[in-house]
């Protein structure tokens, strides 16, 4: 069994590619091609959970590409198609102080200067000049709005606490 909370999403299996077994696949990370680092992946498909050993993989045109020990054909590889790839954490490299993976944001409350609960980052987008923190209402939050806010350091945000599960964010709540 493999444990969930020890997984991140990374990326995600999209199609076929081929009649040899080889899959498409969509990378989350940045850049693309550091997906292509790890050798073993978790797959999840609609509650189907499987620990797969990636034996080739290479950047093709645009995207990757990826062959799965024991999917030798496109039949079988058809099989892995719409499967989130995790990676075990433990596999990440350690980041700097004050960097952080998303996955470490996801689900943080979001708090004003003035200590105001916003509501807790539902997950993390990338709009090319800057992340933002999609935020969702949680339990005593100020409101039910959604609030997008630019995961800016220093500028909106001022702290994140990861053991105490928050971020302090100079951020109007009006926005």
């Amino acid at each position: 069994m493999v444990s969930e909370s020890s997984n991140t999403i990374m990326g995600k299996v999209t199609s076929v590619y081929g009649v040899k077994g080889w899959v498409k696949v969509f990378s989350y990370t940045q850049p693309k091609e550091n997906l292509l680092k790890y050798n073993e992946w978790v797959l999840h498909k609609k509650g189907d959970v499987r620990k797969v050993k990636v034996l080739k993989s290479k950047v093709h045109g645009n995207g990757l590409v990826a062959y799965i020990e024991g999917f030798n054909d496109r039949d079988q590889a058809k099989l892995l198609a719409d499967s989130l790839i995790k990676i075990d954490i433990s596999e990440l490299p350690k980041l700097s102080d004050g960097e952080y993976y998303w996955y470490q944001l996801e689900g943080l409350q979001v708090v004003t200067v003035d200590d105001k609960l916003l509501g807790s980052v539902h997950h993390m987008m990338e709009t090319g000049a800057n992340d933002v923190f999609v935020v969702k209402k949680c339990k005593g939050s100020i409101d039910t709005k959604e609030r997008l806010v630019p995961y800016l350091p220093d500028q909106v945000v001022k702290s994140v606490d990861l053991d105490a599960g928050r971020v302090v964010v100079d951020w109007d709540p009006e926005f």
